[in-house]
């Protein structure tokens, strides 16, 4: 496969979970087709109330190589995203790219992210944190609650990653596969702070991408003070077994 093709997205797929972006989707779904043409579209779509859903399914008719997965009894990114890996993985896909449907994410760089797994990476993550990232129209307590939650998250789980709760990212169809998604847990943000961990533990090649995050426009941000408290409780536990672990030596055979 030539490099071309690698970046215009052959033979990879955008899984893109949705909640209540009507007024941002047909936008970002043309711009994402713009960038990558070649590049399948998968929304997993959790009854949104504003119609989310019934304009995918528009789009996907008027587009062509988009498919939309509506979710009535289940809510939350991790498990949006277990869904859409379970059925991407289950395709011809190698690559897999994670986005925000806000525009907080940028589609013109979607072919750096493919082109980085079409030649060794495992894993992208689009950083905001390493050097040439940057964060646009956060208040000061936003970004610094962002820089000691992602702080607290690298030591707990012992990441060695900048940013380890951004959604824009890259991932071979083998590497999630041996990260075993399913078995992942988190149903909210801490889903991407936990698939790192696991991917880590794999020994998998991660390489970080400079980002430039934007705030949204439009719409309502999903973020909340119970999905940050779920974040923070899974990464406390997964800590505290960590280290309970070097103190706690298996007892000796007789």
């Amino acid at each position: 496969m030539d490099d071309t093709a690698i970046a215009r997205g052959d033979r990879a797929v955008l899984v893109l979970p949705t909640f209540n972006e009507i007024e941002n989707l047909g936008t970002f779904i043309r711009k994402v087709r713009a960038s990558a043409p070649l590049m399948h579209i998968l929304i997993v779509d959790d009854n949104s109330p504003d119609g989310t859903g019934a304009l995918a399914d528009s789009l996907a008719s008027e587009l062509g190589n988009m498919h939309v997965l509506h979710r009535s009894n289940e809510r939350g990114l991790g498990s949006a995203y277990r869904t859409g890996f379970r059925h991407v993985l289950s395709a011809s896909f190698d690559r897999v790219i994670t986005m925000d449907a806000d525009f907080s994410h940028d589609p013109a760089m979607i072919p750096q992210f493919l082109s980085a797994l079409g030649n060794g990476s495992q894993i992208v993550v689009g950083s905001r944190y390493c050097n040439g990232g940057s964060i646009v129209n956060w208040p000061m307590h936003r970004k610094l609650l962002s820089k000691w939650g992602n702080a607290y998250t690298r030591r707990m789980l012992k990441i060695d990653i900048s940013d380890c709760t951004t959604g824009y990212r890259g991932y071979t169809a083998q590497s999630l596969r041996a990260i075993e998604t399913e078995n992942v847990l988190g149903d909210g943000y801490v889903f991407l702070s936990t698939i790192l961990k696991r991917a880590s533990q794999e020994r998998l090649q991660i390489t970080e991408i400079p980002i430039r995050f934007l705030e949204r426009e439009l719409g309502m941000s999903k973020m909340s003070w119970k999905i940050v408290g779920e974040s923070m409780l899974l990464v406390t536990l997964f800590g505290v077994r960590r280290n309970l672990r070097k103190f706690v030596r298996p007892a000796r055979g007789k």
